[in-house]
């Protein structure tokens, strides 16, 4: 085994030189038509903010309305009424044609017992029945959505609720299945699948019957895209040089915030849920028709010891780049018998099966992982706090959604300037706590100053994604070799569960049940005498307000502030040679030098080095 590593580490090495020294217009043209498709990913990930948007209802009631009245307007239907809803705890008042009145609320209906006459305050008897006839639902923003096609409100209301979560959950299993089916059946497979997969499951979504077939197709959905968000990652970093791989890999996440705001413009366009499905697949139909064209990566082919696939895609790489004289694989080989001669096969180190509780071995690494682990949470959890929720900022939520999208493209030209002169630790330290910080601001801004929060959020938006952004090369840094795909690999795991929990932190907003002041206010009305009523009652109603609008983003700035803190003790890895042991990475962290007997020779351990680099950038990284 260790004789196979060294022969592949070898030729990874010399290939990875060929793609730096030589032109890349190869590799540009793989590189643009393997991001674009990325966007769909961004698409489908936050396709349901206006989805499954909630509108504005009251219960259905038995008959044909003669006259509407809420509060001290009149209006000959319930359409005419929707503008001046304001509040959910409103209630209308429609009498029919046989001359029942009665009073409609969002998930019961009262019909009043005396109807005389047609007046909004009504104290006389009512008798309570519940939705059966449906639901009225305001139309004047979208024309359906899922919500109103299944009637998710009410005692239905979670399941509405469960639909980004169970997405998200798509996305976990999605990431696990088919990074492991890429590594056995190459990149190329993959990709094919799973932008198939996108296109025909984004359709299937616009024709689903029934809530749960949705759902369904919609968690298959979240698989292939994740599934072609962690391959394409990796199939862009095996094709292009050692020296643009860092920013080639980070604006892959860029094109994913292309898909954010695409998603802003076709619902700004389109406001029927199915149509609105549909547009936003078609979208990337170009690419579905071409990836067929896309060569599978030559270190998958000289990995899968197929030489003579890997000489003819090397060869197409010439011919578009102009060389005259292509590599051959006899080359790119040549150096594995130095390799072996030099540090033979009793390397023990490189042989001995690794597993997750290495990342523990010593308090050292142990404290290592829990802060590079929290980071990864974070980081997730705030990028789709403060997507999901832009929404519901108040003002245009199209163009909402539309910046919150936008501010991810300087964000990671950024990152990458600040991670290369400033340090891996020096630039996460400051964007972990100004994202806390920014988080506590949000909490005390009131809820009238729209703009203010909604430019609050697109700088909460870019410190999370500056921080989200550096973490992944970070954390291969932080680990030697021989636990580099583990501490990587378990990273990117917390990162998606971070996006599950997500949508319930958004969610939180409406189940607030640490601070059930509704209940309170009215008792402490009657205990505290009346001239101190007014004043007291107000300031417990403002301070619900105030918990209320937070727990969107309360969570995120403790997790953040906490993770910020934990960074301090990380060491810096800027300048620094990889470590190869888990030794080495513990004296990393105590800022002594290594240990030099356990170091591996020069040549093979730059080799090595390498490669695993490369190795990490194959397990992938998600959103």
């Amino acid at each position: 085994m260790a004789a196979v590593r060294r022969r592949e580490a070898g030729q990874a090495v010399c290939l990875d030189r060929t793609l730096t020294c030589c032109s890349q217009r190869f590799q540009a043209c793989v590189y643009f038509a393997s991001v674009f498709q990325a966007m769909s990913c961004g698409i489908h990930y936050l396709a349901s903010v206006f989805m499954a948007v909630t509108p504005n209802f009251v219960c259905g009631f038995p008959g044909n309305v003669s006259s509407v009245l809420f509060h001290n307007s009149s209006a000959s239907s319930i359409e005419d009424i929707w503008t001046l809803w304001t509040s959910t705890e409103n209630y209308i008042v429609v009498q029919l044609e046989n001359g029942e009145i009665w009073e409609l609320d969002q998930c019961s209906r009262s019909k009043r017992e005396v109807s005389l006459d047609l007046a909004y305050e009504y104290k006389g008897n009512k008798s309570v029945f519940p939705c059966s006839d449906g639901f009225l639902y305001d139309d004047t923003k979208w024309k359906s959505t899922v919500v109103t096609q299944w009637d998710l409100v009410c005692d239905r209301e979670w399941l509405a609720k469960l639909i980004q979560p169970t997405f998200m959950l798509g996305v976990l299993i999605g990431a696990v299945i088919f990074g492991d089916i890429a590594d056995r059946l190459g990149r190329q497979r993959v990709i094919w699948f799973t932008s198939a997969g996108q296109f025909v499951f984004g359709i299937a979504v616009a024709f689903t019957f029934d809530y749960y077939g949705f759902v369904i197709v919609r968690f298959l959905l979240a698989m292939v895209s994740s599934g072609y968000l962690v391959v394409a990652f990796v199939y862009v970093t095996e094709f292009v040089g050692i020296k643009a791989r860092t920013w080639a890999s980070m604006h892959v996440h860029a094109f994913f915030a292309m898909g954010i705001m695409i998603v802003a413009l076709v619902g700004f366009f389109v406001r029927t849920w199915w149509v609105y499905q549909i547009f936003l697949t078609i979208a990337t139909l170009p690419f579905v028709l071409c990836c067929w064209m896309l060569p599978e990566t030559p270190f998958w082919l000289l990995s899968e010891e197929r030489y003579e696939d890997a000489q003819k895609v090397i060869d197409t790489m010439a011919r578009w780049n102009k060389v005259s004289t292509s590599c051959k694989v006899s080359e790119l080989c040549s150096v594995q018998q130095d390799d072996l001669a030099r540090t033979g096969d009793n390397d023990t180190s490189s042989t001995k099966k690794h597993t997750i509780l290495d990342l523990f071995c010593n308090w050292q690494i142990a404290r290592r992982t829990i802060t590079v682990w929290l980071i990864w949470f974070t980081g997730s959890l705030g990028y789709y706090v403060f997507s999901l929720s832009s929404v519901s900022l108040g003002g245009n939520e199209y163009l909402n959604l539309f910046l919150i999208g936008a501010v991810e493209l300087p964000c990671y030209i950024i990152a990458c300037l600040a991670m290369d002169r400033l340090g891996r630790r020096n630039t996460l330290i400051p964007f972990l706590i100004l994202s806390a910080l920014i988080c506590v601001l949000i909490m005390f801004i009131p809820q009238d100053f729209n703009i203010l929060i909604i430019l609050a959020n697109m700088a909460g938006k870019f410190s999370i994604g500056v921080a989200f952004g550096l973490i992944y090369l970070y954390t291969a840094e932080l680990y030697p070799t021989v636990v580099r795909s583990l501490a990587v690999g378990s990273g990117s795991m917390m990162c998606r569960v971070g996006s599950v929990v997500a949508p319930f932190c958004v969610y939180l907003r409406s189940v607030w049940i640490f601070m059930p002041l509704n209940r309170i206010i009215p008792a402490c009305t009657v205990l505290i005498p009346c001239e101190q009523n007014t004043s007291f009652a107000h300031s417990l109603i403002l301070l619900h307000n105030l918990f209320i609008y937070a727990t969107k983003k309360l969570l995120v700035g403790i997790m953040a502030l906490l993770s910020g803190i934990l960074t301090i003790m990380l060491p810096e890895t800027l300048g620094k040679p990889l470590t190869n042991t888990l030794v080495e990475a513990t004296e990393m962290g105590r800022n002594k030098k290594s240990c030099s007997e356990k170091t591996p020779p020069a040549h093979s351990g730059a080799a090595l080095e390498k490669i695993e680099m490369f190795g990490q950038e194959r397990v992938g990284t998600d959103k």
